[in-house]
Parts: structure tokens; C-alpha cells; sequence
């Protein structure tokens, strides 16, 4: 059996919401449940300036004609998604009998905690904490967090190198508070 990951279905652009309802009933009348997990139009809200200077909340969707799935693929599930009213394939899938290609981690993240799926994980040392750095070239030394950055996920750590401190400007997975 197949792992468990999420894949890109093709579908009539404007229709994503009409062919996620049109699968979520398919699952439920077929009873996929354990097969198909979780089926995502990705929207966004974004602020648009009327002509009288109003701003106006407006939801878009980034990825027009593409809807998400949370599936395990077996030939019933590819079979059942792809006969689906309003979808017209998988992407990454060549035809004449080629399984889809499922969405690696590093791509599918950023589309989860936009849509509110996922939080990040809060960075857990605060100012004057002594982390370990855990990766690039201060790599095993100790160090105290001088700064942190929330929006670019950096903090800078004061290493002591050769009886001097000096800054080093990493990344909150290069670190490991103590």
C-alpha cells in the first residue's frame, strides 16, 4: 500500500470548490474515509482599495484550478478522484496508467500554514539564553543569543572565538536552547 501524502488534482478554474464538494461526497457515499483524508481549495485574504478609497476584504484563491488532496493512492482512490465530476486529472500523473507524483514536504508547508493548517512552532529561547549551535560553521560551540528576528527566523548568537565574542547570525533550526 501506498504512503500516505497530498497531491495536486486538476479542475475546471473557478469550479475548485464545486469538484472538492463533488469528491468529499464521493468519499462519503464510497466510504474512503480511510483512504482520503482532507480535500483543500487554498484561499487567501487580501485588501483591495475601492474607487472611493473603502478598502474591501477579498478572498482569493493563489492556486486557481488546483485543489489540494490528503490521500493514500490505490487504484480505487486514483480511480474514484479522477472519474470525479469536474476534475480533469492529477498533476504529475502522464496518463495511460501512471500514478501522480505526490507533493514533497518542502512544498506542501507553505500552502498549510497559509491556509491556518499547521501553526510553526514558537522559538522557545528568549534574549541572553545560552543555545548550542547545531549547524554551519560554529557548529557544537555554545554561545548567548544577543537578537532574535521572528519575521526572518534569525537570532544572533555571540560565540567566544579566540577569546573574543563574536556575532554569528543564524537560522532558529541552527540552534538548540540548553
Amino acid at each position: 500500500m501506498s504512503e500516505r501524502a497530498w497531491y495536486v488534482v486538476q479542475t475546471y478554474s473557478g469550479l475548485e470548490n464545486a469538484a472538492k464538494r463533488n469528491i468529499e461526497n464521493r468519499v462519503e457515499s464510497m466510504n474512503m474515509q480511510d483512504f482520503i483524508f482532507n480535500v483543500l481549495v487554498p484561499e487567501e485574504k487580501v485588501y483591495e482599495r475601492k474607487k472611493n478609497g473603502e478598502l474591501k476584504e477579498v478572498v482569493i484563491k493563489p492556486f486557481p484550478g488546483y485543489v489540494f488532496i490528503d490521500m493514500i493512492v490505490t487504484d480505487e482512490t486514483w480511480f474514484m478522484v479522477r472519474n470525479t465530476p469536474m476534475v480533469t486529472g492529477f498533476l504529475g500523473s502522464s496518463g495511460g496508467g501512471a500514478k501522480p507524483v505526490p507533493l514533497l514536504e518542502e512544498e506542501i508547508q507553505p500552502i498549510l500554514k497559509k491556509c491556518g493548517l499547521i501553526s510553526e512552532k514558537k522559538f522557545e529561547a528568549e534574549i541572553g539564553d545560552e543555545v548550542k549551535i547545531v549547524a554551519g560553521a560554529f557548529a557544537g560551540q555554545t554561545g548567548k543569543i544577543d537578537q532574535i528576528d521572528h519575521q526572518k527566523k534569525t537570532v544572533r548568537v555571540l560565540v567566544d572565538f579566540f577569546g573574543r565574542l563574536t556575532p554569528a547570525e543564524l537560522e532558529f533550526n541552527e540552534v538548540k536552547p540548553l
